[in-house]
């Protein structure tokens, strides 16, 4: 496998002290492994990214001055259902939600995450079919519903994945020792490899920022609240 095309493996890095001389040339650290709830949990990080490109959207479906960007809300359905629903949540489903449930735990938990699952990819669907044709989004009707839609994906997901890294992901932690745990590690990446390719984290990852730049929401910067 390439190493600098894998998400699990980050450079090692020297430190190079004196101009033209690698002899003072100093490890600072091996390469380090992210294991399958660290993984997880990077996920997390692509998809909470496409909830900010939704919420940019919805806020625009809302301002029927604005005219609304059917084809950055098709970018963004599309990278949630091939990355978030066909992969991440699939990850869960067979792999972290029915270890905990035979292990006696989260079932109650793991049964809401279940149902919502099921309900976030209605929602996408709709979404993704309200892109669609060649007058897509430009009535007030359809705008209005195209934004709830993404109101309530948004309302649901971010509690959705945030119980899931608090509580559902260390839950998970604990049924494996060390061997095991790197072990499942490695069957995460070759799963990834198998449904996103060979750099699909890294692919991902560079669409939900090509969506942010395309609603010039990528300035970190503009989410600092102002005393003014």
């Amino acid at each position: 496998m390439n190493e600098a095309s894998s998400r699990r493996r980050f450079l090692s890095t020297v430190v190079v002290l004196g101009v033209g001389s690698t002899a003072n040339a100093t490890p600072k650290s091996k390469p380090a492994e992210v294991n399958a709830t660290e993984d997880l949990m990077r996920e997390h990080g692509v998809i909470r990214r496409t909830l900010l490109v939704y919420e940019e959207i919805a806020r625009r479906l809302d301002l029927r001055e604005e005219k609304a960007p059917v084809e950055v809300l098709a970018q963004a359905t599309r990278l949630m259902r091939r990355f978030g629903e066909d992969y991440h949540e699939k990850t869960e489903e067979t792999e972290v939600f029915p270890r905990l449930v035979k292990a006696g735990q989260q079932k109650e938990l793991v049964q809401v995450l279940l149902e919502q699952h099921a309900a976030g990819r209605k929602l996408n669907a709709a979404l993704l079919a309200a892109t669609s044709g060649r007058d897509a989004l430009t009535q007030p009707q359809p705008r209005a519903v195209a934004a709830r839609q993404l109101t309530l994906f948004i309302r649901m997901y971010q509690p959705h994945a945030a119980r899931e890294d608090t509580d559902v992901f260390p839950a998970f932690r604990d049924l494996f020792d060390e061997k095991q745990f790197k072990e499942l590690g490695e069957r995460f990446e070759a799963q990834e490899h198998r449904v996103l390719g060979s750099d699909g984290f890294e692919n991902a990852l560079k669409e939900v920022a090509q969506l942010e730049r395309a609603l010039g929401i990528h300035d970190l910067a503009r989410f600092t609240p102002s005393e003014k």
